[in-house]
């Protein structure tokens, strides 16, 4: 067939090139679709219906099983002999049928071999037309087997249902088929869905043929094998992908040769009796719709004009999976009190050229027919259904009737008009009854999935929505946007397009899956990520992800088993994903190239690595963003490519074989090397995935170091543990040489580093990452390598409350560098013995050592030390020296180090540094009692700014200790500013949240500022609870710079349980402690609260003798809140 000619014929010659460009051959023309038309350059709606028109034409003058059996027949020897694709052999999801000829070895002995060959030949006739029907590919031949392929070359959103239709048909026309002996031939079918790798060229001469690697074949083979004559039997992955499109018996597990298991399968009866797809894949209670609430009251306010006789007509447009049936749903869920009249009319892909498709189902359905219904039965239930709309004329009828193919005969006369007026009267009758019903009640006519409608029932839908609008109803048109709606000038029309979700509704959705149960923030960021805010890849995933063992249900939320693996495509999403690439298959492997690279991807990189000119390159570029496949911003060269979709990058760059992925990857790899060498700029870390996914391990892992280390120097903690992890991977599989292990030390001991910062110092990943570091310490002479080590070691015991283990270790560590001379790591060592010194309560040799590192600072050298020792050494000593200094009772001394302390944050830029030194500074507050302070002084929100501060900081770059410790400190200053319930909740859970880190370290603090929020809210037996928890850890980690206050708060509690013997006993316990701390400032405490109660018991005297030479001590910090009041009250016992 000359196509250019029969385009000359239409008048539109003008798409000759276009056709020819497209490939567009006798056999693929008769499946055209309007999409197809649109993306070959069809603009015009007209142009296109009358395309569809003249196609339709050209089927039915043509005998379908013959021509669609001679096509298939010649098929795979077409293929066969074709050179190979651009892409060759794929990976993808495939539905492979197989179909047999029941009993072909008994017919063959009772007839003659050359009539066996006409009924193998009708036999393989018969399946290749019904296959091809459904735009199956033959794959194979084998006398009386037939294997097929849903999927490949070309793929649908559907392919599984594809299949299973044409299984079906196959038994159904085999059946009609005879032997000479004028038996009935029988058919079955097997059909599975799988993983495969399809298209490779494999055999010689006529042998040659696309093979097809996988386990799916064999098993559809096996099931074909169970079916009994005439019925279709499917794996359960491909029942996985029907929904209740079908009636299916459940064959329960089958044994299958070949299969270690057994597996489940079944049969298939039917058709299902789901009124629409979608109610097909959503048979369960639907999740609550969100965030389409603006949406959903636009349709009800245009429902409430119709009502009142204001017809209107609303567009609703969205990709697929955007929630187009949902919001339809809802609308007739709102409605559900409602008297009103609902009319449902679908399209179906598989009928775009039969005539008025959606309304015959549409009146099957309203008059209630039956399988088993006669002829009789079918027309009075009609009659009946007319007679609703108020239409009694037996012409209505009898039109009807004919386009439900019921045979009238026995009640009608033929009806004798010609064909064209047949199909006019056909639609007046079918608007006159919408118009009947809209009189007695207003009408929803909703028409779903109209980008498949065929052009009677857009000639129909044209007539109702010039009518609706004099009628109580609401039309309501759901469509994709490649469908180009013609009524979009009437004033009674309403445009509406779905966008996609904001993520808080995207993860609301996936909350709505997961039954309420919360999702791990790294599952549910990369579910965000990939799905782009379409609600049904959101919904598909997040099923994906509860159904594939990550994840383990501990009550209220989910927790991850283990490491977070990119998360597969979804199977009921798969060939949806791979239909948009297919349709484009001229220039798929552009889109293939460009999903190696990236989401994103630029011109010249692209042109840089694809085998195309540059003219070839852009147009086909130029396709891909045509059908919004990609986006591009700016032109090219400078312009830069996205893809819509993460899933369809995923889909195109999963469809390559790994193989040709490799070889991919290391084209990108060295024109990045080459871009670097000239140079311009390129990411590390993106060279390094490219060097991975290459297979060029050595290089992987030089990329990775450096994409860490830049990330590190960014205070990008999370980044650089990624790129850390990604090394480390590669390095341990590299040979076990000296350089190796020095990369792996160097890699292992920042992971710990990093890990610090961001788990914690006594995380299990921290503890572990210094382990191994530790281990590799053994074979490399590094002085400052193995510091690093043992103080991430040391930290590890220091958060755990080891303090003893954390005070041996660093005095080794310190000993060590003494003796290399090392100053670096002899100020390091001198700064963690001091803050090991002052937890434990002794201040003053705390003070000394640290002091003596701070001496040994010197910024031009030693501020980068931050980067591998977590914190800035500076910093870390002004925290500890200040706490030290308040201790020993020199607060203004203390005060001065605050004050230089919160200036070295305000000029440092490392993000840890200042995180740490927030949270010491935040801690520093609540020692020195100047919340109380700040509040007489109306300055109150000095210390709450540092600690919304910290809090952000800390959420800003993932530093969840100090984030945690940030929320405890928040909760303890909304308690301050009265609001009790909040402020306490968020202590408790904060207190709980840093447990969870391993953390014993600072407990007793936290304890104790909990037991004061309780004491002030009235609580003073919860309060002393806590007291004795503090005291308890205290004795099991040694941690005693709390003891003092502990015991002080202790006494006060049992004053205010009239306890007042044990509250002296207290009281002087914390004295003994205090004086044995030399902590003067908590000995001013103890010795003031002890006055006061023996001045209350009328021993002034020794109240006197205890709290003046306490108080005479103190030679500066005369204007803090202690040292004031205990002056005070000296005072008031003198006089």
């Amino acid at each position: 067939m000359d196509i250019e000619e029969w385009l000359r014929s239409l008048g539109l010659q003008q798409y000759g090139t276009a056709f020819r460009e497209n490939n567009v051959e006798a056999e693929v023309l008769l499946r055209l679709t309007a999409e197809d038309l649109k993306d070959i350059g069809v603009s015009s709606v007209g142009h296109r219906r009358k395309l569809l028109e003249a196609i339709a034409e050209l089927r039915e003058s043509s005998s379908a099983i013959s021509a669609e059996g001679v096509k298939a027949l010649t098929q795979v020897a077409e293929l066969a002999s074709a050179p190979a694709s651009p892409t060759g052999a794929e990976r993808r999801q495939l539905t492979v049928m197989f179909a047999d000829l029941v009993g072909s070895t008994a017919i063959s002995a009772r007839v003659d071999p050359e009539e066996m060959s006409e009924i193998i030949r009708g036999y393989q006739n018969c399946c290749a037309g019904e296959i091809t029907r459904f735009e199956g590919h033959i794959a194979k031949f084998m006398g009386d087997g037939v294997l097929a392929y849903f999927g490949w070359p070309r793929a649908h959103e559907d392919d599984a249902e594809r299949a299973v239709r044409a299984g079906l048909a196959v038994a159904s026309s085999v059946a009609q088929l005879r032997a000479p002996d004028g038996k009935p031939l029988a058919g079955r079918v097997g059909i599975a869905t799988g993983l495969v790798v399809v298209g490779e060229l494999v055999g010689d001469k006529e042998a040659r043929e696309r093979a097809v690697v996988g386990e799916t074949p064999t098993l559809a083979s096996r099931l074909q094998d169970l079916a009994r004559p005439g019925s279709v039997i499917v794996a359960e992955s491909t029942r996985h992908l029907l929904g209740d499109l079908f009636e299916l018996e459940d064959l329960g597990p089958q044994v299958l040769k070949g299969f270690e298991t057994a597996l489940k399968a079944y049969s298939v009866r039917g058709e299902g009796r789901a009124e629409s797809r979608f109610e097909a894949f959503h048979t369960g209670a639907l999740t609550k719709l969100v965030g389409r609430e603006q949406e959903l009251a636009l349709l009800l306010e245009r429902w409430s004009r119709a009502e009142e006789g204001e017809g209107q007509v609303i567009l609703l447009s969205g990709e697929p999976g955007i929630g187009k049936s949902r919001i339809v749903r809802a609308l007739r869920e709102h409605l559900a009190n409602e008297s009103y009249i609902p009319l449902s009319n679908y399209c179906s892909p598989y009928h775009t050229n039969s005539a008025l498709y959606p309304v015959v189902g549409l009146l099957e359905r309203a008059a209630h027919f039956d399988r088993d219904d006669t002829a009789e039965m079918k027309l009075d239930k009609l009659e009946t259904l007319l007679a609703r709309g108020g239409e009694q004329d037996r012409e209505a009828a009898q039109v009807l009737a004919a386009l439900l193919a019921i045979p009238t005969e026995t009640r009608y006369p033929p009806i004798d008009l010609p064909p064209q007026r047949i199909k006019q009267r056909t639609l007046e009758i079918l608007v006159e009854q919408l118009a009947g019903l809209a009189r007695q009640k207003p009408v929803l006519a909703v028409y779903e999935d109209v980008h498949w409608i065929d052009p009677s029932t857009l000639e129909l839908l044209g007539l109702v929505i010039e009518r609706v609008q004099r009628l109580p109803a609401l039309v309501l048109i759901t469509f994709r946007p490649e469908f180009s709606p013609p009524w979009t000038s009437h004033a009674h029309v309403t445009q509406l397009s779905l966008s996609r979700l904001t993520r808080r509704h995207g993860a609301a959705v996936a909350l709505r899956v997961t039954g309420g149960k919360a999702l791990p923030r790294e599952v549910l960021d990369q579910i965000m990520a990939r799905t782009d805010g379409v609600p049904l890849f959101v919904e598909e995933l997040t099923k994906t992800v509860l159904e594939s063992g990550l994840l383990r249900d501990v009550g209220n939320h989910f927790e991850l088993t283990g490491t977070l693996p990119p998360l597969a495509i979804p199977a009921t999403l798969h060939d949806s994903l791979m239909a948009r690439l297919d349709h484009l298959a001229p220039v798929k492997e552009v889109a293939q190239i460009g999903a190696v690279i990236g989401r994103e991807f630029s011109h010249d990189l692209l042109a840089a690595v694809a085998p195309h000119d540059e003219g070839k390159l852009q147009d086909a570029l130029a396709q891909l963003c045509r059908s919004e496949l990609i986006y591009c911003r700016g032109a090219p060269p400078e312009a830069t490519y996205s893809f819509k979709h993460a899933l369809v990058q995923d889909a195109a760059y999963s469809s390559l074989l790994k193989t040709r992925r490799q070889q991919m990857h290391a084209r990108i790899a060295a024109a990045l090397e080459e871009r670097v060498a000239a140079g311009s700029e390129a990411l590390p870390e993106i060279i390094a995935h490219h060097c991975t996914e290459a297979g060029l391990i050595e290089r992987a892992v030089s990329y990775w170091w450096q994409a860490a280390q830049s990330a590190i120097q960014r205070s990008a903690i999370l980044e650089s543990i990624a790129h850390l992890e990604n090394g480390l991977r590669l390095v341990r599989t590299l040979p076990d040489t000296q350089e190796r292990v020095r990369l792996e030390l160097d890699m292992q001991v920042a992971l710990g580093t990093a890990f610090m910062a961001a788990k914690g110092w006594s995380s299990p990943a921290t503890a572990a990452a210094f382990a191994r570091a530790e281990e590799l310490c053994e074979r490399v002479d590094d002085i400052t390598l193995r510091s690093v080590a043992d103080y991430g070691r040391y930290l590890v015991y220091l958060l755990r409350g080891q303090l003893d283990a954390a005070l041996a270790t660093t005095t080794s560590m310190l000993r060590r560098a003494e003796c290399d001379c090392d100053r670096a790591t002899i100020m390091i060592a001198h700064r963690c013995v001091g803050i090991t010194s002052v937890h434990r309560g002794d201040f003053d040799a705390g003070r000394k050592h640290m002091e003596a590192s701070l001496a040994l600072y010197d910024p031009n050298e030693h501020a980068a030390l931050a980067y591998r020792f977590a914190y800035d050494p500076r910093i870390a000593n002004l925290c500890y020296i200040a706490h030290a200094l308040l201790h020993l009772g020199y607060p203004d001394q203390a005060f001065e180090k605050y004050t230089e302390l919160l200036q070295a944050i305000r000029h440092h830029r490392h993000s840890p540094s200042a995180a740490f030194g927030l949270f010491q500074s935040a801690l520093f507050c609540t020692y020195s009692r100047d919340l109380g302070a700040y509040k007489r002084d109306s300055n109150f929100g000095a210390d709450e700014a540092i600690v919304d501060e910290l809090i952000s900081i800390s959420t800003e770059h993932g530093f969840s200790l100090w984030r945690t410790a940030g929320v405890i400190l928040k909760g303890w200053v909304l308690i301050q500013a009265g609001e009790s319930d909040s402020g306490l909740a968020q202590m408790r859970d904060g207190i709980v949240e840093w447990r969870g880190h391993d953390a014993k370290l600072f407990v007793p603090r936290w304890l104790l500022m909990l037991a004061s929020a309780l004491s002030r809210l009235g609580n003073p037996r919860a309060a002393l609870d806590r007291i004795e928890e503090g005291l308890a850890l205290i004795t099991e980690t040694n941690e005693r710079w709390n003891e003092t206050e502990l015991h002080l708060r202790k006494g006060e509690l049992l004053l205010d349980l009239k306890a007042d013997e044990k509250a002296e006993a207290s009281f002087l316990h914390a004295l003994t402690v205090a004086q044995h701390q030399r902590a003067k400032l908590w000995e001013l405490r103890a010795a003031t609260s002890l006055a006061r109660l023996w001045v209350q018991g009328n021993e002034r005297q020794r109240a006197h003798d205890l709290l003046a030479p306490v108080c005479g001590w103190f030679t500066e910090g005369f204007a803090t809140p202690d040292i004031k009041e205990a002056r005070t009250f000296l005072d008031l016992v003198e006089s």
